[in-house]
């Protein structure tokens, strides 16, 4: 009975994580017109097409286990979405706008790092080695999504203050007016 618990967790992570990426098949495409930069633009794309495998990966895991991946839906995944949506409603621009971009994709790849981190850790424990496998591959993509995200924010970042400290300059000495000051000033999103 305890291996029967734990299995029917395992199906419930499974299912969690089939929720999530199918979430991001839709986001990723919003997220890569908002973005200004062509790089992260291009990642975005490219990463919408590793998502698309990642649903495939746990398509044949669930098809494996006789289970229907349908039925859950991912909260945690639904609010990092709807928290990158509200980062695209900011009056942010230019580079301001594809730093915010690349904060809103990282809380998504350390969420997903986690719930794949929990999935291989059940898998291993079940004897399930072929589906922890599949589960591993999807974890280093996303492992390695975010290190290239965390390399394009430096400089992403980099022009951000960039083009903050440029509009310094070009009010001659005189006070940012408030609207300014609001593009600047970073918002709390967790």
């Amino acid at each position: 009975m305890e291996n029967q618990d734990l299995r029917d967790l395992y199906i419930e992570e499974l299912k969690d994580l089939y929720s999530a990426e199918n979430q991001l098949v839709k986001a990723l495409p919003k997220l890569a017109k908002a973005a200004s930069s062509d790089e992260l633009r291009q990642g975005f794309e490219e990463h919408l097409e590793q998502t698309k495998g990642h649903v495939q990966r746990l398509e044949q895991i669930f098809e494996s286990v006789h289970e229907n991946p349908k039925g859950k839906k991912c909260v945690g995944m639904e609010g990092l979405v709807k928290e990158g949506s509200e980062v695209m409603d900011e009056d942010y621009e230019g580079a301001l706008m594809d730093a915010a971009l690349i904060g809103a994709a990282q809380r998504v790849e350390h969420y997903e790092i986690a719930a794949y981190g929990t999935a291989i850790a059940f898998a291993e424990l079940l004897g399930e080695s072929e589906q922890q496998s599949l589960l591993n591959d999807t974890l280093q993509e996303e492992k390695e999504t975010d290190q290239k995200l965390t390399d394009l924010s430096k400089q992403i970042n980099s022009q951000a203050l960039g083009s903050e400290e440029s509009g310094k300059e070009a009010g001659s000495g005189k006070q940012a007016s408030q609207s300014d000051k609001d593009k600047r000033k970073p918002r709390r999103i967790a």
